[in-house]
């Protein structure tokens, strides 16, 4: 129970679940309305922000 609550607490879950949500959208709709660049650069900008997120508490030890 502990881990699903620091799973469901976690910001680079929650962005992972965004980008996965946009790709299944773009993948089951294909006239949602965001294009396949667009799209990639959101996957791209969400990658990025995990990363960071990632990082970001090793640079404050």
């Amino acid at each position: 129970m502990e881990k699903l609550k620091l799973l469901l607490g976690s910001r680079k879950f929650w962005a992972a679940l965004i980008g996965l949500t946009f790709v299944c959208l773009q993948a089951w709709y294909p006239d949602f309305p965001v294009g396949e660049e667009e799209l990639t650069n959101v996957i791209y900008l969400l990658a990025a922000y995990i990363l960071g997120v990632a990082i970001e508490p090793r640079l404050n030890a």
